[in-house]
């Protein structure tokens, strides 16, 4: 049986307080860096979200006393080669979000705060929690917009035990969880005095549409589906957060249980995982067998282009690819159905596939709907867990809150990070009936 870490995060929140040391600072690029806008693909376009990350290192040695001055310093240093995250987001003659760098206002935010307790204190981290793991991640008064809201805020907050928890505030239109993490990790390195690992390759002009615009398939990705089966009014309730891991025989169970009615041949874990919890999220939702559901995941785009995109490409290189079918063809089938439909999905991203949806963009200026879908969002596949500052790489990274009712999350888990965390929101109804369904494993 699939293991829930924790409870309901309602029953079990810690409360404790945070006091922020000072006002905010803005933090610029230490040397000189270019003027003027910076251009956002159309890949970017459509991921302008608000992620909210926290990092917790344990106490070492040398205390926590020199953190934030430290990852202040080294941020000062690497906005030189990231220099864009200084700038501010606004809209171009084109209606597009474009990054304003003018050298003078521009600067991330940079945050000292205390905490009243330890570390270990605040609980289960391994699930989302936007009040108590909230505390972790400074919100700028007043922003009530994207535009509003600097592209990097940072809060560096102590607690009693000597640890310190880094928590950031990062626009998605800046970059995927690939770009994210060797951005953190860069940043890492230069608070340790080395040379990056990967610098980041800055021009985003080669993901820029063909002119004229050559859309070539159907983009069911940004498809509206009607709700059949009052899954919006079941979200009324009070929606639960819950974490269930997933261990390697349990993964391993999962595949065999694919495969064992013959139609597949070969099936990863995440195809696996994937199509079992978009079955179980089904079921649980009790969707009508005429209803029309979605699945949305990304895949990691750089290689797919022609030719690849460079080492280091920093902004989005991911694409949201699909998969639609009646809920009934999903539930009542076997496994292999649901994995065969994700294994097609991925198939389906091509250099076309990729250059296409840039030009749908340009042409349609819509966005992926998320009725009656599921999102899938995988940092399992992430090394934010190798990010050193100095104190060690960190005792826990993840989000602080789901973006969205309808993202799912898959985590890696344990010290050989072989186990996968997943990580949704249900209405409490739908919550216990998924938690049945993960017992067919």
């Amino acid at each position: 049986m699939v293991k829930e870490n924790g409870v309901n995060a309602e029953a079990t929140r810690f409360e404790f307080n945070v006091k922020h040391i000072g006002e905010p600072t803005m933090v610029q690029p230490e040397k000189e860096t270019p003027k003027g806008l910076y251009f956002l693909s159309n890949l970017d376009q459509n991921l302008a979200v608000i992620i909210r990350t926290i990092y917790c290192f344990k106490s070492q040695e040398k205390g926590n006393e020199l953190a934030a001055q430290v990852l202040k310093d080294a941020l000062s240093k690497v906005l030189v080669h990231y220099y864009p995250l200084a700038g501010r987001l606004t809209i171009s003659p084109q209606r597009k979000l474009i990054v304003n760098c003018d050298g003078d206002t521009d600067g991330a935010v940079f945050v000292e705060a205390e905490a009243d307790c330890n570390m270990d204190e605040i609980g289960d981290s391994t699930k989302p929690d936007p009040i108590t793991l909230g505390k972790l991640v400074y919100e700028i008064p007043g922003a009530k917009s994207l535009l509003q809201t600097p592209l990097l805020v940072v809060q560096v907050t102590k607690f009693k035990c000597g640890g310190f928890a880094l928590g950031l505030c990062m626009n998605h239109c800046m970059f995927d969880g690939i770009g994210a993490m060797e951005f953190v990790n860069s940043w890492g390195e230069t608070a340790r005095g080395l040379a990056l690992n990967t610098p980041p390759f800055l021009d985003r002009m080669i993901l820029n549409a063909r002119d004229p615009p050559k859309v070539e398939f159907k983009h069911q990705e940004f498809d509206e589906i009607q709700d059949i089966s009052g899954t919006n009014d079941l979200y009324a309730e009070k929606v639960q957060y819950r974490s269930f891991c997933f261990d390697m025989s349990q993964l391993e169970r999962l595949k065999a249980k694919a495969m064992e009615d013959g139609t597949l041949k070969k099936c990863t874990t995440f195809e696996a995982l994937s199509a079992f919890v978009w079955r179980a999220r089904s079921k649980a939702l009790q969707m009508k067998p005429d209803q029309k559901t979605k699945l949305l995941f990304a895949v990691d785009g750089r290689p797919k282009f022609s030719p690849p995109l460079p080492k280091g490409y920093f902004g989005n290189g991911i694409k949201l690819t699909y998969s639609i079918c009646r809920a009934g063809e999903l539930i009542e089938n076997n496994l292999s159905y649901g994995v065969e439909l994700v294994q097609n999905a991925i198939k389906m991203v091509t250099n076309d596939f990729l250059r296409s949806s840039i030009d749908y963009f340009e042409t349609k200026r819509t966005r992926p709907s998320l009725s009656s879908t599921l999102l899938i969002t995988a940092w399992s596949r992430l090394s934010f867990h190798t990010t050193d500052f100095g104190w060690g790489e960190p005792v826990f990274t993840g989000p602080v809150a789901l973006p969205e009712k309808e993202v799912t999350l898959f985590l890696s888990h344990g010290s050989e990070r072989k186990s996968i965390n997943v990580l949704l929101g249900l209405p409490v109804s739908a919550m216990k009936s998924f938690e049945q369904h993960l017992k067919e494993i």
